[in-house]
């Protein structure tokens, strides 16, 4: 079954080069890079906080990638996702390394190799990798990026999706021109667009399958899979194509509510993951936020759906996000594995400590005792006086 990371205990290293001494500029990188950052923040895919995502752009050295990669390999516990677009090179050792800006093709120690990425995907946390390449030879004219056949077979890791650009060398993948290259172009259009008839959810089988029929059929070169560990069920983002129509006029029939593939709350272990999934339950039901206030008996107004759906903080209560998940028409089961998971979560975040108000609050209670004694006894030293 495809599930959807949790944003809250995910990470995500956007690499790319555009600039170079030495190689053919690749003005699209940079592009890419802005674009996939923000659908991976994007409400109907990833939702993932923009502080759990590091773009590095135009990295100086090979330690301006593995310092942000290592501490997101250390804080990811769910999904850990890496992707770099550029050029990449093949060592005399038939060894898959990323150019740099300043990267030498005869001076490999000037590029980043791919084994130190993979040692740190490996000694990450997270229980999953996502691996996207989208690079090239050195040498070829801009326009033209390339990589070997078997190149996912030399860059795999355990535990890990890789989805790598294409292994021949064709002229349209990087058209002089385009606002990004042929392969993450496709994939972004994806995303965007979602599939007509595929599953609710965009996991990465169904995208590199989509992918790959895309390219083909624009004569691109088509893009090259490894899945280890069921990383292929693991999902991008909900099928735009899939989702209802807002708004939607009529009651749907509960037999249609249940079908739904509803955002599932089991597998959340943050806060931020169970807001990303509430707010993906209307998304879900194709409602307006009048509506779903409308749906609940005025039990919640539109005001407090959108406070509920765009909030950073675990909600105090659970009255009102039953209310909303009912009005949104979510089965009655799933509604108790919600509350399970709230109460979880609510058990779980440290409640915050009161903060003093000001230094006398924040004065221990025996220096408070002390300072009031004195002044009574200076009142009734006046007094006698």
């Amino acid at each position: 079954m495809s599930v959807l990371p949790d944003p809250g205990a995910s990470r995500a290293v956007l690499i790319g080069t555009s600039r170079y001494d030495h190689l053919e500029q690749l003005p699209a990188v940079g592009n890419n890079l802005t674009a996939l950052a923000s659908l991976l923040s994007g409400p109907h895919f990833l939702h993932m906080p923009t502080r759990h995502i590091t773009v590095v752009e135009n990295p100086p050295d090979p330690s301006a990638v593995m310092n942000p990669l290592r501490q997101a390999a250390a804080e990811a516990t769910d999904t850990l996702l890496v992707y770099y677009a550029g050029h990449g090179l093949i060592d005399p050792h038939d060894a898959l390394t990323l150019a740099m800006p300043h990267t030498q093709p005869s001076q490999v120690e000037t590029s980043l190799n791919y084994d130190w990425l993979r040692r740190t995907l490996l000694e990450s946390r997270a229980q999953r990798h996502v691996v996207l390449l989208d690079c090239c030879y050195s040498g070829l004219a801009l326009g033209r990026m390339s990589a070997p056949r078997g190149l996912a077979d030399h860059a795999a890791v355990e535990g890990t999706f890789l989805l790598a650009a294409s292994a021949e060398t064709r002229t349209a993948l990087a058209p002089v021109g385009d606002t990004h290259t042929a392969f993450t172009g496709a994939l972004l259009e994806t995303l965007r667009h979602g599939i007509p008839g595929g599953p609710p959810l965009l996991d990465l089988e169904t995208i590199y399958l989509h992918l790959r029929r895309t390219l083909e059929a624009r004569a691109h070169p088509v893009p090259q899979a490894r899945n280890r560990n069921s990383g292929a069920r693991l999902a991008l983002g909900r099928n735009r194509a899939d989702l209802p129509p807002t708004p939607v006029a009529a009651t749907p029939h509960p037999e249609q509510a249940e079908s739904r593939l509803w955002p599932d709350p089991s597998a959340v272990s943050t806060t931020a993951g169970f807001l990303t999934n509430l707010a993906a339950v209307r998304a879900t039901s194709g409602l307006t936020q009048q509506e779903v206030s409308r749906r609940s008996a005025g039990r919640i107004s539109p005001g407090t759906v959108s406070r509920l759906t765009s909030r950073d903080t675990l909600p105090a209560t659970w009255a009102t996000t039953a209310a909303y998940l009912t009005a949104c028409g979510v089965p009655n089961d799933q509604i108790q594995q919600w509350q399970k998971t709230w109460q979880k979560l609510r058990h779980e975040t440290p409640t915050e400590l009161a903060k003093p108000t000001s230094s006398r609050a924040a004065k221990p209670a025996s220096a408070m005792t002390e300072i009031r004694r004195r002044k009574i006894a200076a009142l009734w030293r006046g007094r006698n006086y």
